[in-house]
């Protein structure tokens, strides 16, 4: 049974969510936060395998929510709504740990498809829109290691990489899919999840996601 924790401040959404959320037999509601610091009390208390977090909530908001249950450890992952279209926050939600993001208009199976990926570990964010968003915002972005944009010239997030699979984590950070890596590099796509597997694990990457930000950070991939 995945167990969600709602977060947003409009009592009709959140009632929205509830119903089909738990419509569906392997899910259920544990709690409704209407704030960011609503919920992160409520998740150190209830422990849900899924937050549903919308961005723009009164006091503390979701983006800061999500970066503090995510430094927390839990094993709770958070799933954030956004307005793609005028929500320019969302690459902050994914840095802040986010294991992907829907737009809030989603139709309904792709919100329980969501809810069930980020559970199960994987990510929510189709590759090619993520490069989307990215592109799109990450100049806005101030640069990690400073004012000035650059990176050191050997990260040390990609030295216990291969060869291969700094090559598979540019073309991951390129929107690439895994078949789309297997037929253009000439790989089994067995092959490509294994790659993918041991460059998450490498890298320290939660989900497919951190990996497609840690190869903009590196300067692996420009955004367009």
């Amino acid at each position: 049974m995945t167990t969600v924790l709602i977060a947003d401040d409009q009592p009709l959404q959140r009632f929205g969510f509830r119903m089909l959320l738990e419509s569906q037999d392997d899910m259920t509601v544990v709690g409704e936060a209407s704030n960011g610091s609503e919920a992160i009390r409520m998740t150190a208390e209830l422990h849900p395998d899924v937050v549903l977090m919308d961005i723009r909530m009164p006091g503390l908001d979701g983006i800061e929510a999500t970066r503090r249950i995510v430094a927390a450890g839990d094993r709770t992952r958070v799933l954030i709504l956004t307005t793609f279209d005028l929500d320019e926050y969302a690459h902050a939600g994914l840095r802040a740990g986010a294991s992907g993001f829907l737009i809030k208009d989603a139709q309904p199976e792709e919100l329980l498809s969501g809810v069930r990926s980020v559970a199960s570990g994987d990510a929510v964010v189709a590759p090619s829109l993520t490069r989307r968003l990215l592109d799109a915002y990450a100049h806005r972005l101030p640069a990690p290691g400073g004012d000035t944009g650059d990176m050191p010239p050997a990260d040390a997030r990609l030295s216990a990489l291969t060869e291969r699979e700094r090559e598979i984590l540019t073309v991951i950070g390129k929107g690439w899919t895994n078949t789309e890596i297997a037929a253009r590099l000439h790989l089994a796509e067995s092959t490509v999840k294994t790659h993918v597997g041991r460059i998450l694990a490498k890298t320290g990457s939660r989900d497919r996601i951190q990996a497609v930000i840690l190869a903009y950070d590196t300067k692996l991939v420009e955004p367009s």
